[in-house]
């Protein structure tokens, strides 16, 4: 890959990225700061992606790595000397409605269920991210992931088995 094709990439799957990082981590200002780090280990590593066969699922698989070695480096600062726990911002980017009931109500179902997803386990809560909000197919998801297709729906059956039971007062009262 060359410059002018880390560019299109940028332009193409930029926000795709960017969603995905801050579904990831929960956080506008470790999302901002994982996207960053995304495209900057892509100019590292532009000689190993092959434009040809899905950038995206490529750059998608670095903000994991990134976002994984980061916690991994939390998690171990955390056992050697504790400090304060960060404190995380909710991202909200919600389409209006034309009505302000119907648009409270929508509001309130998305918060819900964006609440239910954050809740899920880590190993349940990356493959719907990638899966509905990446929009990556299984295929996709397993190669990111490293694990077999198999597990990937596995994984996406349990989530959605999960969410539907923690969602099911919320959508019975709608």
């Amino acid at each position: 890959m060359n410059r002018l094709q880390l560019e299109q990439c940028i332009r193409e799957y930029g926000r795709e990225i960017y969603s995905f990082c801050c579904h990831l981590t929960g956080n506008v200002q470790e999302a901002e700061e994982l996207y960053q780090d995304t495209f900057l280990k892509a100019v590292e590593l532009m000689k190993n992606i092959d434009y040809e066969n899905n950038p995206k699922s490529f750059l998608i698989s670095i903000a994991l790595r990134l976002w994984k070695n980061k916690k991994r480096k939390y998690a171990w600062r955390m056992r050697i000397a504790g400090t304060e726990s960060l404190i995380e911002e909710t991202v909200e980017n919600l389409e209006a409605e034309n009505c302000p009931e119907e648009e409270m109500i929508q509001k309130e179902i998305q918060r819900q269920v964006r609440k239910a997803v954050a809740g899920l386990e880590e190993k349940y809560r990356i493959p719907v991210y990638l899966f509905y909000t990446v929009q990556m197919s299984v295929a996709e998801i397993s190669k990111t992931l490293k694990i077999p297709e198999g597990t990937v729906k596995t994984r996406l059956y349990k989530a959605r088995k999960l969410l539907k039971e923690k969602l099911e007062v919320v959508l019975d009262e709608t």
